[in-house]
């Protein structure tokens, strides 16, 4: 396991001067990007990043939500609920109260199989060779380690899945590989 904390995120400015990406992980080979995770700082409406032939999930984890135009109509993302869609999509974010932070998962779909989904250490963490953590609130521990509230932890594949502090919330993301 290895634990990232937020003062290891690779910070970088948005170009049209809306908000902040936290690159948190990521992983690519010689065909391209296979994953990455990142949290977004939204400070305004705007357009959104393209990602051609990947797939995004994107979960508000703080403010009141995002309301994603497409010309295939709006996708609402509200706080904790992730939402799929295509990284082909032309999107303008309109931010429904205020700004918001988001955690993002863009993954190659024709090798990746992505999810992400909300734990509270009553569920069991792992189901796919790679697997993070993104602790909400609280403290989830393995091994002797902490991965506390804002900290990402990249889990072993053979590990036992962190246990939960009592009341402690988390994003779990899983990346199984498409089999052929």
């Amino acid at each position: 396991m290895r634990i990232i904390r937020p003062d290891a995120f690779a910070t970088q400015q948005w170009k049209n001067g809306g908000g902040v990406t936290h690159e948190i992980a990521r992983a690519e080979d010689e065909s391209g990007l296979i994953w990455r995770l990142s949290m977004a700082e939204v400070a305004s409406d705007g357009p959104f990043s393209a990602f051609p032939g990947l797939e995004r999930i994107l979960t508000v984890i703080d403010g009141a939500g995002l309301i994603l135009e497409t010309d295939g109509g709006p996708i609402a993302a509200r706080p904790l609920d992730p939402v799929r869609f295509s990284g082909d999509l032309t999107i303008h974010g309109r931010l429904i109260g205020g700004k918001v932070r988001d955690l993002n998962l863009i993954y190659d779909p024709k090798r990746i199989d992505g999810a992400v989904r909300l734990v509270d250490g009553t569920h069991p963490l792992h189901d796919g060779p790679v697997a993070a953590l993104y602790c909400l609130s609280g403290r989830f521990r393995l091994s002797g380690e902490e991965i506390g509230s804002g900290c990402v932890a990249i889990l072993d594949p053979a590990a036992t899945a962190p246990k939960a502090d009592p009341g402690a919330t988390g994003l779990y993301i899983s990346l199984q590989e498409v089999s052929v």
